[in-house]
């Protein structure tokens, strides 16, 4: 049974302790420049006759021989990192430099009762989280893109070693101690063998191991419990350059929250590229990093990548040395924190990236901008109702309720500007002459009535004044005149009939839609009773002398 992990940190050794590697050669300690999440960092030589001078070359982790991130660390080494093979590497792919720490050897050590596991490497220098907190939070564009190329050189070579990083951040990236131009990737405490002896894992979601790693920049595949991949290593350096140059990531403010963080990300994948060009800052676009995610997006678990085309897509038009100073401009002066729209939850103090940023103070431009734009008046045809420096016309009082609210501005489009612009103002021209249109008043030939003559148009136009009531009555007036005149040209009784029998049930009607209900009947209607009883009396009296006849032309009756 192995023994149990020790948590914390180990027990100092004592400097000028001396170590002995597995193959034999000697390392003096010096002072401790640092720590990991369970090891102590010292300053060591190989001159273990002197003391170990401060600017040394060379470096020792020590940690228990119970805990397993240095031991995870030396295997990758072992394995993939020997010196030989990096040199080997760099000259196949005519590289002058890949950002890998050199290692040197590894042994075991024990010091009042305690066990311990060490490593020798290359002296590094400062990383790069001190310098982007040194610069705001924030890196130069170019900058970010120039590091994001050379991480997927390293990306790609460890990868053909079968190992994947899982970690990759400003903290574990390492720059030279001497050449400050030269940045490593640093701390494979976490790396995982991905593909032993060329059989890739298996894609596996497990919830137990869920989270694993940096929560700022893991995987949505960690987030699963999913062992990591090439594909999650290209994901997590997208959400490391996306932070650089930006200074923040839409899920800083959950981070005490890793399914809400695992939530974000999943959005943010799932919406490329808007999700993350819509996240650019003043004077620095997101387009290589949306398109670099996006091609992440579109692997599969165990794809290989295309690294070549991931470098053209992160091409710079600066070349030459890295430049680590404070963006300069409107970029950089950007305070304003990219948050994810449904992350309502605030970040726990002491997890934010970066030093503390000012509160953000309104510049003079802006309050003269905010004057200008409150004391220009509002347009006429913006206010609700109709326009004050016009008096209402006729025209106006006839448009429908309906067309009066559509005139009303629309939500979110209230310009207070004078000058619209040339698009805008021919919108809205198209819309008050299409309104306009429609207010007009209905031709008289179209109304449901008999057509009007042309004296009752111009007596009509005579009494306007008088209200609409008497333009009817002369107008149904007229009707029965021309209706009674026409009864008079002819003797047809089928079509007298018929007159009659129009103005009772069309004419007469219509004058009863206007008179009052105890007014008398007009002298038309009398005239229309006498015409109808004469032609019944005429009637009967040709049936009588037309019977009396055809009696006397055949004679007595038997």
């Amino acid at each position: 049974m192995a023994p149990p992990k020790k948590k914390g940190l180990p027990k100092p050794l004592p400097e000028g302790f001396i170590l002995a590697d597995t193959e034999k050669k000697k390392w003096k300690l010096g002072k401790i420049i640092g720590q990991g999440g369970f090891g102590l960092i010292y300053l060591a030589s190989r001159d273990v006759g002197g003391p170990v001078a401060a600017d040394t070359g060379f470096v020792i982790k020590v940690e228990y021989l119970e805990n397993g991130p240095l031991f995870s660390e030396l295997k990758f080494y072992q394995r993939a990192a020997k010196p030989e093979s990096i040199e080997k590497w760099k000259r196949s792919r005519k590289l002058d430099f890949l950002g890998i720490p050199t290692y040197w050897g590894f042994g075991l050590t024990e010091y009042n009762d305690l066990r311990y596991r060490f490593m020798a490497m290359d002296r590094l220098g400062s990383d790069l989280q001190k310098v982007c907190e040194h610069s705001g939070g924030q890196l130069k564009k170019a900058t970010v893109l120039q590091l994001g190329q050379r991480l997927v050189d390293v990306l790609e070579y460890i990868h053909e070693n079968e190992y994947v990083h899982a970690d990759i951040k400003a903290a574990n990236l390492m720059l030279g101690y001497k050449d400050h131009e030269l940045v490593y990737l640093a701390d494979y405490g976490l790396s995982y063998r991905y593909c032993p002896d060329g059989i890739h894992k298996e894609y596996k979601e497990n919830p137990k191991k869920g989270h694993n790693g940096t929560i700022e920049y893991t995987s949505v595949d960690a987030h699963k419990g999913v062992a990591p991949s090439r594909r999650s290593d290209l994901q997590i350096l997208g959400f490391c350059l996306l932070h650089w140059l930006c200074g923040t990531l839409p899920w800083d403010r959950v981070l005490n929250n890793p399914v809400q963080v695992q939530e974000a990300k999943v959005r943010l994948m799932d919406n490329l590229p808007d999700s993350v060009l819509h996240l650019s800052v003043s004077g620095a676009s997101t387009d290589e990093l949306a398109e670099f995610l996006l091609y992440v997006k579109t692997m599969g678990y165990q794809d290989k990548p295309d690294y070549q085309y991931l470098k053209v897509l992160l091409a710079s038009t600066v070349t030459g040395r890295l430049d680590f100073s404070a963006p300069q401009g409107p970029a950089e002066a950007s305070a304003t924190k990219v948050q994810d729209p449904q992350t309502k939850e605030k970040h726990k103090p002491g997890r934010a990236r970066g030093k503390p940023k000012a509160k953000a103070v309104p510049r003079e431009e802006d309050d003269e901008q905010e004057k200008e734009m409150k004391s220009k008046p509002v347009l006429p045809r913006y206010i609700r109702g109709p326009p004050i420096t016009k008096p209402q016309t006729q025209q106006e009082e006839r448009v429908s309720p309906v067309a009066t609210r559509s005139l009303r501005p629309r939500p979110g489009h209230i310009n207070y500007e004078e000058d619209d612009s040339e698009d805008e103002g021919s919108e809205d021209d198209d819309e008050e002459e299409q309104w306009e249109s429609r207010a007009r008043p209905i031709p008289a030939c179209n109304l449901r009535r008999p057509p009007i003559g042309s004296r009752a148009q111009a007596k009509q136009r005579l009494s306007t004044s008088s209200g609409r009531k008497s333009d009817d009555l002369i107008v149904t007036a007229e009707r029965r005149e021309g209706r009674q005149k026409k009864h008079r040209e002819t003797n047809n009784t089928h079509t007298a009939y018929g007159d009659r029998w129009e103005d009772r049930c069309y004419g007469d009607w219509e004058g009863s839609a206007h008179r009052g209900p105890q007014q008398k009947a007009g002298p038309t209607q009398a005239n229309g009773l006498f015409s109808w009883f004469v032609t019944a009396g005429l009637s009967l009296f040709l049936g009588a002398v037309l019977s009396v006849g055809v009696s006397a032309w055949k004679g007595p009756i038997l």
